[in-house]
């Protein structure tokens, strides 16, 4: 039986919020028969303090993880960017050498390490270890840093000089990668922009399990139910700075002025900037804007299977590519308005014809988008469709992940 590490400093344990693509990973991985340990921090980073460690043992007491977890200490930090971030996940990377040097408990050395990045420090630590022990490291490419660190601060030099640790990080992972996986084509392909090396690689789309995403919408309906006569437009997700929702509470603003209030802006998540824009929306008394705030995952998926459209939003500089929201947007069977300006998902959204492109920051833009697909019912219907095909034939995780398998037997052959 093969032995396999996976680290991660974002994963989702039970009641807890968070994604959940590593907790699934671990649990597919050792339904196909490798032995495995989910490596992950003591700090909840969603919910911005430690976990209870003693909770968590007494759910691995009573079966709830078929795999194995191990814990390293990180102090922790307040906000997404926070200069405590930095040295939380610089104390991490340190926990992480040590844990790796003592040996697994049982005794029995790993056959692979499969890690994500970002962080850029803690992967490095993970890789140098893998090299060290002359084991494969697989980078799971699901962000890539510094590049998304100049949404927040882009002054020239300035920030050359703050970010080059994180680049220099990059670089030294991607050099000592033995196969990639990516949630893009641009991210997967990103560690071999700088090498010319010849290894394995694959597009795993973060994705979603449909059954659970459907059984959970669900039994929460009744509890989301629309009123008679609303059309909602929904957004779920962070509410960040590379998230341009202040445009989505503007174009509800110009929408109600056209004479359409009952066009709903529904804005599901939390964030940095749900404080302040929820302040706009009140300021200027915009009635048909409403901040649900966070929604457990299966109440999350109830309100986008309620919804008329769904907006991928982004402001114009945003780094992101294929996001983990667009899996259930697209699971939904809702259109799709799309602002972000990954030239590989836009492209995907015009080739695959589940809904539209249109420029990011640009309220009346925005509303007309929204206007013209609550006049056409059947291109709604058509492209919802087309969503929820591709959501089973590219997103489901049972059959998508099964590339991830096949990469790690690669490796450990």
């Amino acid at each position: 039986m093969k032995k396999i590490a996976i680290l991660t400093m974002g994963v989702r344990l039970k009641d807890e919020k968070g994604y959940t693509r590593f907790g699934y990973l671990a649990e597919f991985l050792t339904g196909m028969g490798y032995q495995v340990d989910l490596i992950t921090t003591t700090f909840q980073h969603w919910e911005k303090a430690q976990r209870d460690l003693k909770k968590i043992k007494k759910d691995v007491k009573a079966g709830t993880y078929p795999y194995k977890l191990r814990f390293i200490y990180e102090p922790g930090y307040r906000k997404n960017i926070d200069p405590l971030r930095v040295i939380s996940h610089r104390m991490a990377a340190k926990n992480l050498k040590k844990m790796l040097e003592k040996g697994p408990s049982d005794g029995k050395d790993y056959d692979l390490i499969y890690a994500e990045i970002p962080p850029n420090d803690v992967a490095l630590a993970a890789a140098e270890y893998a090299k060290k022990k002359g084991i494969p490291f697989v980078a799971d490419v699901n962000d890539l840093w510094p590049e998304a660190m100049r949404m927040v601060l882009d002054i020239p030099v300035v920030s050359d000089v703050l970010f080059y640790p994180l680049k220099r990080d990059a670089e030294k992972v991607y050099a000592l990668v033995s196969g990639v996986v990516g949630t893009s084509d641009e991210y997967r392909d990103r560690p071999g922009e700088n090498q010319n090396r010849n290894i394995p690689k694959a597009t795993v789309y973060v994705g979603n399990e449909i059954k659970e995403f459907d059984r959970g919408a669900e039994e929460h309906m009744e509890k989301t139910a629309k009123p008679e006569g609303e059309f909602w437009v929904s957004y779920a997700g962070t509410i960040g700075t590379s998230y341009d929702i202040r445009t989505m509470v503007l174009a509800g603003e110009e929408i109600a002025r056209r004479g359409h209030p009952e066009i709903r802006i529904k804005i599901l998540g939390d964030g940095p900037m749900k404080e302040e824009l929820e302040n706009l929306t009140k300021d200027r008394k915009i009635r048909n804007v409403e901040f649900v705030g966070y929604a457990p995952y299966e109440e999350m998926a109830a309100y986008l299977k309620q919804s008329d459209i769904l907006v991928n939003s982004f402001v114009k500089k945003a780094p992101q590519s294929i996001v983990t929201k667009i899996g259930d947007y697209l699971a939904a069977g809702k259109p799709m308005i799309n602002t972000c300006m990954s030239k590989e998902f836009r492209t995907k959204v015009k080739k695959d014809g589940f809904g539209i492109n249109i420029m990011p920051e640009d309220v009346n833009i925005l509303a007309d988008a929204i206007l013209k697909l609550y006049q056409n019912e059947e291109q709604r219907f058509k492209m919802g469709q087309k969503a929820r095909e591709i959501a089973e034939s590219e997103f489901d995780r049972p059959e998508a992940y099964k590339k991830i398998e096949r990469l790690i037997a690669e490796l450990t052959e």
